[in-house]
């Protein structure tokens, strides 16, 4: 179903990536603290482009993956980061403790605040997952099982550091936050309610109320998340809206909207003996992407992805190998609907096939990586320090709980000088 267009290397290990909502460009986060915007070419035009055998504008030379700019964000790890609504800021958040607030054309800083600390061992709270869930609120959820929320129409918000409102919905870490779609009746247009996976249990938040419902213990580590709509609905028992979420041991579950106290289906992505390996990622193949059906792309444990046909509730087609070792922790599509792959030191950049006779041949073409334009290094000598040693054998020891990381509108942001 897609073809490897490209293999992207990185400076260190990437713990996370977020692609722009209207423009193909790519961020990413990674473990030496570095945030890195690349632009993507765009997609070949047409078939007058292409009568050379070329399929892929990545692989001719005349187009590049270029590096708008690159920057020391955070002392430490950049465990998280997501664009706003609009593109125009980019939030990220390390294990420097800190939240930080950038223009996401120039990388520049314009707003930042201090993470509150863990109230059980008065240290530092990593971050695990930043989402703005509109231009007015932005959640940010950490290791301790904090799920802060900021209101960004409050100045005082970024100048105190401290949030509006705090939950705990789980006992454990917070690994995966996948907003629920606001209802017919919403004014507002914006998601008031989320789901969030933490240890062996998922979790219903509102804005409003607070932690609405918790699921049973599901005796197994829950890791990822996403929300899937317009499924066929039975009078009764399904609206046609799920939650799916991946697992520690191969097991893709499906909980429907409403009905949270437990899953009501399972598929079976990885199976081995004693289990299979973590579900580390997922997101929803675009409308207009792939074969018509609704299709689940999931970043395996062992460095495949592989694609769930929802309805028929398998796996279809070859896995797509990321890496040999390194679980693909991040997914996405960008505009161009190309799916951007993410684990250990690379990003892949995978595009459909043209060709659907061939789907069954050896769909490999990692030989044929195209060229990248990388620039905007000069402050960064100090990219791979010792630090980066250290902090990728906490990771290895933390890749089963932390989804293999050591893990939008800005309405009201404040601009502070000196800030880099």
């Amino acid at each position: 179903m897609f073809e490897n267009l490209c293999t992207l290397p990185l400076s260190s290990e990437l713990f996370a990536q977020s692609l722009h909502p209207t423009e193909p460009i790519l961020a990413v986060g990674l473990s030496g603290g570095h945030v890195q915007s690349f632009r993507l070419p765009p997609v070949a035009g047409n078939a007058d482009e292409e009568e050379d055998g070329d399929t892929s504008v990545l692989s001719t030379g005349t187009s590049t993956i270029e590096t708008e700019w690159r920057t020391r964000r955070h002392k430490g790890s950049c465990r998280t980061l997501a664009y706003s609504g609009d593109g125009e800021f980019l939030y990220s958040a390390g294990t420097d403790s800190l939240l930080k607030v950038a223009s996401s054309n120039t990388g520049q800083v314009v707003s930042k605040i201090l993470i509150p600390f863990d109230p059980s061992t008065s240290g530092a709270d990593a971050p695990t997952v930043l989402h703005p869930l509109s231009p007015q609120t932005l959640l940010l959820a950490t290791d301790s099982s904090a799920l802060h929320l900021y209101d960004l129409r409050t100045p005082s918000s970024f100048t105190s550091g401290k949030p509006s409102q705090t939950h705990h919905p789980h006992e454990d870490y917070i690994s995966s936050l996948t907003p629920l779609p606001p209802t017919e009746q919403s004014t507002s247009g914006f998601s008031k309610q989320w789901v969030t996976t933490g240890g062996t249990t998922l979790a219903v938040t509102d804005l409003r109320r607070g932690v609405l419902v918790k699921s049973e213990d599901q005796e197994e580590e829950l890791l990822s998340s996403v929300f899937v709509g317009g499924l066929p609905s039975r009078p009764g028992r399904s609206r046609g809206q799920k939650v799916l979420v991946g697992s520690g041991n191969g097991v893709l579950t499906l909980w429907e909207r409403g009905v949270w106290d437990d899953q009501d289906e399972r598929i079976y992505v990885d199976t081995g003996r004693g289990g299979g390996e973590s579900l580390d990622s997922l997101v929803l193949m675009p409308e207009g992407v792939g074969d018509g059906y609704k299709n689940v792309v999931v970043g395996v444990g062992d460095g495949t992805v592989r694609i769930v046909r929802l309805g028929l509730n398998k796996v279809v087609g070859e896995p797509l190998r990321h890496d040999e070792v390194e679980a693909v922790v991040a997914l996405g599509f960008d505009v161009e609907g190309r799916l951007i792959s993410g684990g250990g030191s690379t990003v892949k950049v995978w595009q459909e096939k043209m060709d659907l006779v061939d789907e069954d041949e050896d769909s490999d073409e990692e030989t044929g990586a195209g060229k990248r334009a990388l620039g905007g290094d000069s402050d960064d000598s100090d990219a791979d320090d010792s630090s980066d040693e250290e902090e990728s054998r906490k990771r290895q020891k933390r890749r089963k709980k932390s989804k293999g990381k050591d893990k939008h509108g800005g309405n009201g942001i404040l601009g502070f000088e000196g800030m880099e």
